[in-house]
């Protein structure tokens, strides 16, 4: 490896400063916004993710959100990586420091930068810079790359770790936590790793000799992320299916959810199978299409089977007939929801909040759905466990609701603990149970909590079996087209939705410094974006906000009490119709008046100051009604 790699002609100077820089400023440390503009398919990903690895590695909270085109390769894609020591690292929606990659973006990618920011500017797109209030690096990359690597196939992939080296001087990245990060990229694969090593080597040292030291920003080494691990969201969803005890798995492949069937299939395959046969414990399906999936799973659930899919939108819209049938039969499976942009094929490669109507009342005539909206990585696990769980505890469907930016982002998050509860099967009769009753009944509530007991295929009892249909039955599951029957069964069923309420997760509160007539309800990946809103409420603003987290629908009794004692309250949703607080009006329509919406919808994450935007502004409007 060259130590001392000499300054390479370019056909603009290697840095162009076209923003005078004040002598004192002071940097601001560990707080700063990346962006990273190339395009899609050309290896830049694990670039990005050696970056925001290093950084974590530094001891400093980090975010990572990719925003990728839904094409295979070609079009525009950033990567945006949000370091910040107080642990706000959801998107915030301007730049620092931009590092453009990319021919097709770079004329809007510029144009959107605020005065004064960073750019890191690919010499070949010298020729687009317009403005003259930038910080401007430029760099030479195509003869960097070119020095290093021979082979020119593999040089649109390698100058991306180049830029990694550049970034990393400019705001103090240790190179050593790099070449970490880069070794567990490409773990195994000597030769990538010593090629990205040198790459990004290559990028640092030419910083150093011909860039100019900057001062806005720097990085500097912290313990803040000590017992944290990086993971993304579907990932843990799967590692909590194979945890739960997870049987079968039907899916057909779709974004945002395929990267959750593809990682449970690699667990499963690791992990699951018989220790004295070596046979697979398990069956995971992919299905000529959604609706199959669906009927596996039901299948699969009627069987006595802990089952689940993995789907997105349009994928729920196809399966909604299935699903009216697993509510009125009553039988257990697990829909995990990986939320898009819709209706119809819509972004797929966006993140919204825009199922929850849809998935809560899915199929036609009366039904009602468990909902579990996990709002981070570690609950993306434990509610995939808990899932299965009440699946078969209530003997219904039950949805995980995640979305994009849960499920396909890199998060800071908590290490994922190994359940420690053994799994709950629900009420099953045994063989032996069958022989201690005098009749088996079963639809009929015997409990009170309207859940009835069940049998599984192959109980070797005489009143063990009887006939499931989607038609009407009585509670012994004999047809039947009687109004009693049929109202009955209605009306149980939604009493075994009451009975839900007290087994769900439930929300989760956070009071504000004192006493405050406004409320705050979020839920899902907006929790992180409204919690750094409140702060600058309370502090820069003076509008303290108490906070509840819902993290289930049906909504649990707490819930109902925090919009009761609070005068008025802003449910903030990432979808255009208000969803969540449509639902609380619906089922309680005394407290309709007391609920505001913050809204957003155009597919981004979601960002504190699109929520203390909103809520100052309907602030300032109370203020002016009273």
């Amino acid at each position: 490896m060259e130590k001392d790699l000499p300054a390479l002609e370019s056909a603009s100077s290697p840095h162009t400063e076209t923003m005078p820089q004040p002598h004192a400023i002071r940097p601001r440390i560990n707080d700063v916004v990346i962006s990273v503009a190339t395009s899609n398919g050309t290896g830049s990903i694990s670039a990005n993710l050696v970056l925001t690895r290093a950084i974590f590695q530094m001891g400093v909270p980090v975010g990572a959100k990719n925003l990728f085109p839904s094409n295979i390769q070609g079009l525009p894609t950033w990567f945006t990586i949000r370091v910040n020591e107080r642990g706000w690292v959801g998107r915030r929606a301007d730049v620092d420091l931009l590092v453009a990659m990319n021919r097709e973006s770079i004329v809007e990618d510029l144009a959107g930068l605020r005065p004064g920011a960073m750019v890191v500017l690919h010499a070949d797109l010298a020729d687009a810079l317009r403005r003259d209030d930038l910080i401007v690096y430029t760099v030479p990359f195509t003869q960097l790359v070119e020095k290093i690597c021979p082979d020119p196939k593999l040089r649109r992939l390698v100058v991306n770790m180049i830029y990694v080296g550049v970034v990393a001087r400019l705001l103090g990245i240790e190179l050593d936590e790099v070449k970490r990060a880069i070794a567990k990229q490409f773990q195994g694969r000597q030769k990538a790793i010593d090629l990205n090593h040198l790459a990004a080597q290559t990028g640092f040292e030419w910083a150093g000799e011909n860039l100019p030291s900057q001062d806005r920003f720097r990085l500097e080494r912290r313990n803040l992320t000590e017992g944290k691990i990086l993971i993304e969201g579907n990932m843990a969803s799967a590692i909590g299916l194979m945890y739960g005890g997870l049987q079968v798995f039907a899916w057909y492949p779709i974004t945002p959810s395929s990267s959750l069937a593809e990682a449970l299939t690699d667990l499963m395959a690791k992990w699951r199978h018989d220790a004295k046969t070596g046979k697979a414990t398990y069956a995971i399906v992919q299905a000529e299409d959604e609706l199959a999936a669906m009927g596996i799973v039901v299948g699969a659930g009627w069987a006595g089977a802990r089952a689940a899919t993995a789907t997105s939108g349009p994928g729920i819209s196809l399966m909604a007939e299935l699903t009216g049938l697993a509510y009125f039969t009553e039988i257990p499976s697990v829909i995990i929801d990986v939320q898009r942009v819709g209706p119809s094929t819509g972004l797929p490669t966006r993140t919204s909040q825009g199922d929850i109507i849809k998935a809560y009342y899915l199929s036609h005539g009366d039904c009602k759905h468990v909902l579990l909206i996990p709002g981070s990585p570690e609950e993306a696990y434990e509610f995939s466990m808990v899932a299965l769980d009440l699946a078969q505890r209530l003997q219904t469907t039950v949805f995980v609701m995640s979305d994009l930016d849960l499920g396909m982002n890199y998060w800071m998050s908590a290490p994922l603990k190994p359940p420690t509860k053994p799994l709950d099967r629900g009420k099953v009769l045994s063989a032996e149970d069958l022989d201690r009753i005098q009749e088996f009944a079963r639809y009929r509530d015997i409990d009170g909590d309207a859940i009835p007991w069940r049998t599984l295929p192959g109980t070797r009892h005489p009143k063990a079996p009887f006939f499931t249909q989607g038609a009407g039955h009585d509670d012994r599951a004999r047809r039947s087209e009687k109004p009693e029957d049929w109202a009955g069964n209605l009306e149980r069923l939604a009493r075994k939705h009451e009975t839900a309420r007290r087994l769900v997760p439930p929300s989760v509160l956070q009071r504000a410094s004192g006493p405050t007539p406004r409320g705050v309800i979020a839920y899902g990946s907006s929790d992180l974006p409204t919690r750094e809103a409140l702060a600058m409420l309370e502090q820069a603003h003076e509008c303290p906000c108490d906070y509840l987290r819902v993290r289930a629908l049906p909504l649990t009794p707490e819930t109902v009490e925090f919009i009761e004692s609070h005068e008025r309250v802003y449910v903030v949703e990432q979808n255009r119709d208000a969803q969540l607080a449509s639902i609380i009006r619906a089922e309680f329509p005394h407290l309709a008046t007391r609920l505001r919406s913050v809204l957003h919808y155009n597919g981004l994450p979601l960002d504190a100051s699109t929520v203390l935007d909103q809520i100052l502004a309907q602030e300032n409007n109370e203020e002016d009604l009273a």
